[in-house]
């Protein structure tokens, strides 16, 4: 076959294979031509899924009546004009092919007019063939209609799905699209029935109620909002707490410069922000917006423009990672409502890195069993310890008893709290870890007698290759034998736990490569693995002191609401509810 040019209506139809995918992208290109137009408005009517008909009219600026032909031309666009354009877009479109597309294959109407006495115009276009421009009815603003898509394209059409799975991708991404235009009103229509209507937002109050509607009221009842401002970029948004991670990555937004995007490198950073307090296997919550120069990002990526080049890669993912880092390290016990608050690190005690308090073992005959004493003795250790206002400061309380050696029970003046003992103890060593591993400045206890450490050759191999990592935070040894180590010093916060029992089983996690798997930075996946292994096991009896020692260390570190491995450290059940499950008041 000799080469020859396409016909223009067989090179629409071979764009359109890359714009338009299915239904739901023809509204996606759609609403963001309304976007783009200044719309304050949008509405969508869908029929059948979209393929009998996709109506959407907005009420911006429109087009004159001598654009409207041109508007239907391939590469024809009124968003960019020269090269310098194209390298630093501010609009959604810019290619000039969405429109003509659709043209080609379905059957289009396309109605405009712009401010000012000017009557509207119409144009109808079916197979590709456009007819002349005429006169209509229509208020300031453009609607375009797409009837009967795919219907000269049988073999488009055999991919479409059925009509619930249609119209759901199509509800998802007007969804998607209202969340990142929260000032533009927006109401969907399918077959006749309103299925989502939002108001245009102009606050916070009122765009926090947009996003209750559009995505649930529990979202961001579990979330933290997010502002944070980081050399050329603003990030902003929420962030679900870890505690509300789900089985799907089916609640993750990104809209960079106001655009929708599914973009690896910034899903990957807000991944690795969560990376020790996410459990295994769950995925992450978020609405995050990204504004940056656009002269510093590339959307002319992506034929539906959904991924993006930056042209500082490396910079855009250290930041955006900070940046969620840092709001998830506020995840600690605040004096409002549960692990759910936002706790203002700059609004910590000045101690904000806490003396260890010495969990080392104890004699229960001297110390007393948590759990035992009787209530007047718990009040006179708690009016001993705290006064009233102070007590009215902690969010964690007052400890009053210890169940079954796992859970410290105490009282704050809402109701009862709930700590897991390990899980608490676990997050606040691994912090301080790592607290001393940045600050390469070991809190070390030199041991007066060398300790014999035997273990297999390879697992000692494998702690060796560690073994930088290890002195950063206060153990030094040195291998005397294939088979056998001597330990000279220890972490101080180690010192009452038995280091040789922590070091074997440390070297064979990391022979066996485990840990927690979650953490990608090998040093802290250490760290965890350490922390984990010298917390307080289950069965350990603590005294009140050792357990008001721990809540108060809890309520002063960062992350404290979740162990390293993602699990929640603590509940709380306020009075109303206890009153609700005891019918009190009834």
């Amino acid at each position: 076959m000799p080469i020859r040019i396409l016909p223009a209506n067989l090179v629409d139809q071979i764009a359109a294979g890359e714009v338009i995918e299915r239904p739901a992208s023809v509204v996606k290109e759609l609403f963001e031509n309304a976007l783009d137009a200044g719309a304050h408005r949008i509405e969508i009517d869908i029929e059948r899924a979209g393929l009998g008909l996709i109506r959407v009219r907005d009420d911006g600026s429109g087009m004159p009546a001598q654009d409207l032909p041109l508007a239907l031309s391939r590469h024809a666009t009124s968003k960019i004009a020269t090269l310098e354009d194209l390298d630093a877009i501010a609009s959604f479109g810019f290619r000039g092919e969405a429109l003509p597309s659709m043209a080609s294959v379905a059957r289009m109407r396309l109605v405009s007019r712009t401010e000012g006495p000017e009557p509207a115009v119409e144009i109808v276009v079916e197979g590709g063939q456009a007819a002349a421009p005429r006169p209509a009815a229509h208020p300031k603003g453009t609607t375009v209609e797409i009837r009967d898509l795919f219907y000269n394209v049988p073999a488009r059409r055999k991919f479409v799905r059925s009509a619930s799975t249609e119209f759901g991708h199509i509800a998802r991404q007007v969804e998607r699209l209202a969340l990142g235009a929260p000032g533009v009103a927006v109401r969907l229509r399918h077959n006749g029935r309103e299925i989502l209507s939002v108001p245009g937002a102009v606050d916070l109050p009122a765009v926090e109620q947009r996003l209750d509607r559009l995505l649930g009221v529990d979202f961001r009842a579990h979330a933290l909002r997010i502002e944070r401002v980081i050399g050329g970029l603003a990030l902003s948004g929420w962030l679900a707490l870890p505690t509300a991670a789900r089985a799907q990555p089916d609640l993750q937004y990104w809209f960079v410069n106001g655009r929708a995007v599914r973009d690896r490198l910034l899903s990957n950073a807000v991944r690795q922000g969560f990376r020790d307090v996410l459990y295994s296997g769950k995925h992450p919550g978020y609405v995050l917006f990204l504004s940056i120069d656009p002269r510093l990002v590339d959307v002319n990526a992506h034929p539906a423009k959904l991924e993006l080049r930056f042209r500082d890669s490396r910079a855009t993912h250290e930041s955006v990672f900070r940046a969620v880092e840092t709001a998830l390290a506020a995840t600690r016990p605040a004096a409002a409502t549960p692990s759910a608050t936002w706790f203002d690190a700059a609004a910590a005690a000045p101690d904000a890195s806490p003396r260890a308090f010495d969990f080392g073992v104890h004699d229960s005959s001297s110390s007393g069993a948590a759990g035992v004493l009787g209530m007047r003795e718990v009040a006179a250790v708690e009016s001993a310890r705290y006064a009233p206002e102070e007590r009215a400061e902690q969010p964690l309380g007052v400890a009053i008893a210890q169940l079954h050696g796992l859970y410290i029970l105490a009282q704050n003046r809402d109701g009862l709290i709930v700590v897991d003992t390990h899980a608490a103890h676990e997050r606040v060593l691994y912090e301080q870890l790592k607290a001393q591993y940045d600050a390469a400045a070991p809190a070390a206890q030199r041991l007066l007698e060398p300790l014999p450490l035997d273990a297999p050759e390879q697992e000692l191999d494998a702690l060796l290759l560690e073994r930088a990592d290890l002195e950063r935070i206060g153990f030094g040894f040195e291998r005397v034998a294939p088979d056998s180590l001597r330990v000279n010093s220890v972490p101080a916060l180690t010192m009452r736990m038995d280091a040789g029992a922590l070091l074997r089983q440390l070297a064979r996690d990391l022979c066996a490569g485990e840990g927690a798997s979650h953490l990608d930075d090998g040093a802290h996946r250490m760290l965890g693995s350490i922390a984990c292994r010298a917390a307080i096991r289950g069965q350990r009896s603590l005294s009140l002191p050792e357990m008001d020692a721990l809540l108060r260390q809890m309520e002063r570190t960062d992350r404290a609401s979740q162990c390293n491995h993602g699990r929640p450290t603590w509940m709380r059940l306020s009075l109303r509810e206890l009153d609700q499950l005891f019918l009190r008041g009834r």
